[in-house]
This record gives C-alpha cells, structure tokens and sequence, in this order.
C-alpha cells in the first residue's frame, strides 16, 4: 500500500479507536477525536501532515502520480 492509502487507514482506526474509549473509558478521549480532526483539516490547507512523515521515514512508498494521455 502506498502512503496515501495508510493514512486514510490509520486516521480511520485513530477516529475508531478514541470513539469506542470516549463511550466506555471517558468522554475526555474525544478530545483526541477533534485533534485528528483538525490535523487533517490543517493538512488539507497546508499540505503537510506529521503522519505523512513519518510513514516516509519508515520507508512506506507514496502512491505514483497519474498519468496524463
């Protein structure tokens, strides 16, 4: 999988994740909910994600660009 892919996944099992903690453990784990959130918001407007990085430094290929005909 590329980069692109692995992101989606891990901020979709992060979202997941602090969810289930919110409704079992604490309310207080849905602050970790709005702070994936508002990391991919500023990464939309920015173009940089701390989670991108640090799939580059463990070797994770980003996806190849689209070929134009």
């Amino acid at each position: 999988m590329n980069i692109e892919r692995w992101l989606r996944v891990i901020a979709g099992v992060f979202i997941i994740l602090s969810l289930v903690l919110a409704k079992f453990l604490s309310p207080y784990w849905l602050l970790f909910t709005a702070f994936i959130g508002l990391n991919l918001l500023q990464s939309g407007f920015t173009g940089w994600c701390p989670m991108v990085t640090i799939l580059k430094s463990i070797g994770v290929q980003p996806c190849n660009e689209a070929k134009q005909s």
